[in-house]
C-alpha cells in the first residue's frame, strides 16, 4: 500500500528543520545540498517541495509570524493603555523573545528589497495591511476611551514606522546603541504630541 504524504505539512517540516540553519547562515552562503542535508532529505526531494532558498526562509518567516502574532495578541491584552499597547506592538524589534525571528526578517527583508518575487510581496501586502488594522483598532480604542486626541488616527503609519525604521537604520548604521530605548523615546514623545489631557 502507498504510503500517502501530506505535502503541506511536510513542506512545513522541512522548512522547520532548516530554521536554526537559516537563522545562523547568510542565504548566499547556504548550498542546496546544505539545506537537503539538516532536513534529512534528498536534493531531488527538497525541488519536489521548494524552488529555491528564498522559498524555504519565505516558508520559514510566514509560519513563525503566525505563531508570533498569537503572543503578540496575548501581551497586548495584558496591557491597559493606549501608549503600553503601541510599545508591546513594537516590541518586536527588540524582544529577546523574538531575536531568531527578527534574524529571519532582516534576511528575508534583504532578499524582498533585491529580487521580491510575487508570493513575496502578497505576503508583505497582506501583512502591512494587517498590522496597520491591528494597529488602527489599538488608536481608535484610545481615542474612544479619551486617552488621545482624535488626530492620533492619521499617525497610523508614523506609529508603524518608527519601529520598522528605527529598526532597519539599527541595522545599517552605527547611530543607534539602544534600539528598545529609542523606540520607546519616539513613542513617548508622539504621546506627548497627542495625549488627550494635555
Amino acid at each position: 500500500m502507498a504510503i500517502i504524504v501530506d505535502k503541506v505539512q511536510k513542506r512545513k517540516n522541512i522548512a522547520l528543520a532548516c530554521k536554526n540553519l537559516f537563522i545562523n547562515n547568510s542565504i548566499k552562503s547556504l548550498s542546496v545540498s546544505e539545506i537537503a542535508v539538516v532536513a534529512s532529505i534528498g536534493k531531488g526531494t527538497l525541488y519536489n517541495y521548494f524552488n529555491n532558498k528564498e522559498e524555504i526562509l519565505f516558508e520559514i518567516v510566514n509560519m513563525l509570524v503566525k505563531e508570533h502574532d498569537i503572543q503578540k495578541r496575548v501581551n497586548l491584552s495584558k496591557e491597559s493603555s493606549v501608549k503600553g499597547k503601541i510599545k508591546v506592538f513594537s516590541s518586536f524589534f527588540y524582544s529577546e523573545k523574538d531575536k531568531e525571528l527578527r534574524e529571519l526578517y532582516k534576511k528575508f527583508v534583504s532578499i524582498s528589497l533585491d529580487s521580491p518575487s510575487q508570493e513575496m510581496k502578497d505576503f508583505q501586502t497582506k501583512h502591512t495591511e494587517y498590522y496597520y488594522e491591528w494597529m488602527g483598532e489599538i488608536i481608535q480604542n484610545g481615542v474612544d476611551k479619551g486617552e488621545i486626541i482624535p488626530i492620533s488616527l492619521d499617525l497610523l503609519s508614523t506609529f508603524f514606522a518608527v519601529g520598522e525604521g528605527l529598526f532597519i537604520a539599527s541595522n545599517t548604521t552605527n547611530q543607534i546603541d539602544n534600539i528598545e530605548e529609542k523606540i520607546n523615546f519616539q513613542i513617548d514623545t508622539l504621546f506627548r504630541l497627542i495625549k488627550a489631557d494635555r
